[in-house]
């Protein structure tokens, strides 16, 4: 079964009809490290999951990249604005590992929503989950020092400082690479 499908199924019902649509819908690709899922200003999206690789968010401000969040294996992911509201995205979507996707464009998932209320329940729990990640993470960076968002992440994927660069990782805790380093060096 496609994992796209087996994660919906997670959050609902999916019927046999509704699971055939979704199969021929559903594209599977392989991207590789650098490339983009989605750039700023984009305005055509999709939902995806990641059978295996990882994906990095991030924003642009005065050339510096600011990093938001990571995207690890079976998670569902896409750009909020485009997917939500058909506006342009504000963040950049990129492989840092190979990457294998499996997709589907908004407008084909939205077409199943009309034709299926079970699906839109398993959308409004997408939806939903979406929120408390969201919630947590604006949490985090406002209750929790740099060290313990450091040990959330690394309680969350224990494998992220194996796979994602110190630089990225000092970004997205909000701090210098230096501090990042200062935290490493206190667990040795």
């Amino acid at each position: 079964m496609n994992p796209l499908i087996k994660k919906f199924k997670e959050y609902g019902f999916v019927s046999p009809e509704i699971e055939k649509k979704l199969e021929e819908r559903i594209v599977t690709q392989v991207k590789r490290k650098g490339e983009f899922f989605v750039k700023k200003g984009q305005v055509t999206s999709s939902l995806f999951l990641i059978e295996n690789g990882l994906v990095r968010s991030y924003y642009e401000k005065d050339d510096v990249e600011i990093n938001t969040w990571f995207g690890f294996e079976n998670i569902i992911l896409g750009a909020t604005l485009p997917l939500f509201y058909k506006a342009p995205s504000t963040e950049n979507i990129q492989f840092i590992e190979t990457t294998v996707i499996h997709y589907i464009f908004i407008n084909e998932l939205e077409e199943i929503y009309r034709i299926n209320n079970d699906f839109n329940t398993i959308g409004r729990k997408m939806a939903e989950e979406y929120c408390v990640i969201l919630e947590e993470r604006i949490n985090s960076l406002q209750t929790q020092t740099a060290e313990e968002r450091y040990h959330t992440l690394l309680k969350n994927e224990p494998s992220a400082i194996q796979r994602i660069s110190l630089g990225y990782i000092a970004s997205y805790l909000g701090i210098k690479q230096e501090t990042l380093s200062r935290i490493r060096k206190k667990q040795t």
